[in-house]
């Protein structure tokens, strides 16, 4: 049986390898999406030894397909963002303490105790909808935070403004989480200088405003915070893990969640074969593979819609998305 304790507890590749194809096998027998688009791929599952050479599920049945575990009933469903007409992305979550344990622990792992730490959000385009697995998230570590300050901010700018020139001068450890465009309108009017804020950004202007670089998004919105750097979050509606950038868009993920690059030509070839291959490519450009361990009820293997690059300290970028992909809650930041 596979547990929290074994998924969350991976600490080195070995644990890893072994519990990502734990899960891989539980899930070809027990996912009919899943168990179904492998056949179809005549795969071997016998002979699959290594994280590597598991089928991933193109993350586009999660719009038109129910990907879940037979028998298992969903306690909330995530539902992606999009616009009128656009088909959203489903995740089905029958058992909601996984996602909270994989968010709190890396939370505590990236940015320290919830309980010291001062969280403000500003999520207009997530909050006036339902289902956002984000608002989920941040919901809880709202709760969690032990500071009177920690709220959520709709457009009332002045009141964030006034939070935040408090806990600057309180001195206390605060992160401002936000939506790109909301980041940007909310810098343009209340420009501050708190070098300790942390700005960590969710990608997306929604259609709000005109795409920027990450460069030059990153320089306004330092300006504007007066902070040496920019956060990041990489997350979606079908993952129950995420990714965090320090800033220069480099992002690290936990134990139980693994990068893989895929050739944008040829969707079963992998441009970074771990210890399978001395021939690796850890900085060739290509589309984002997740493994996320976390998903042990939907799809634990997904090729995503995601351009980026993989460095060799396990680092990763977010380049932009494919052409036609659907416009989507993650970075959106094309170079």
């Amino acid at each position: 049986m596979i547990t929290k304790e074994h998924i969350f507890g991976i600490h080195n590749e070995e644990d890893f390898n072994h519990w990502a194809l734990e899960i891989f096998h539980f899930q070809a027998k027990n996912n009919p999406v899943y168990q179904q688009y492998i056949h179809l791929l005549r795969t071997d599952i016998l002979s699959v030894s290594h994280y590597t050479q598991i089928p991933f599920l193109p993350i586009q049945f999660f719009k038109t397909q129910d990907v879940v575990v037979s028998g298992q009933k969903p306690q909330i469903t995530f539902s992606s963002s999009g616009t009128t007409g656009m088909i959203n992305s489903k995740h089905h979550v029958p058992d909601l303490t996984w996602y909270a344990e994989s968010f709190r622990r890396a939370f505590h792992h990236f940015y320290g105790n919830i309980e010291e730490i001062a969280i403000l959000a500003l999520l207009p385009s997530y909050l006036e909808r339902d289902g956002s697995s984000l608002i989920y998230m941040v919901d809880d570590l709202i709760k969690s935070s032990n500071q009177p300050e920690s709220n959520y901010f709709l457009y009332n700018h002045e009141d964030l403004y006034q939070s935040l020139l408090q806990l600057k001068d309180k001195g206390m450890k605060t992160i401002l989480i936000g939506v790109t465009y909301a980041l940007l309108d909310f810098a343009e009017n209340y420009p501050l200088d708190f070098p300790d804020l942390i700005v960590m950004e969710t990608g997306g202007m929604k259609g709000k405003r005109k795409e920027m670089v990450r460069e030059e998004l990153h320089s306004v919105l330092q300006k504007g915070f007066g902070v040496p750097s920019i956060h990041s979050e990489y997350g979606m509606t079908e993952l129950l893990s995420q990714g965090y950038s320090y800033g220069e868009g480099l992002f690290h993920h936990p134990s139980w969640m693994k990068i893989l690059i895929r050739d944008t030509n040829d969707p079963l070839t992998l441009l970074n074969n771990g210890s399978q291959t001395s021939e690796v490519f850890p900085t060739k450009t290509g589309a984002i593979n997740v493994i996320d361990l976390a998903n042990h009820y939907s799809c634990s293997f997904i090729a995503t819609q995601d351009l980026g690059k993989l460095h060799p300290d396990g680092s990763f970028e977010v380049l932009g998305r494919f052409d036609n992909a659907d416009i989507r809650g993650c970075n959106l930041l094309v170079q």
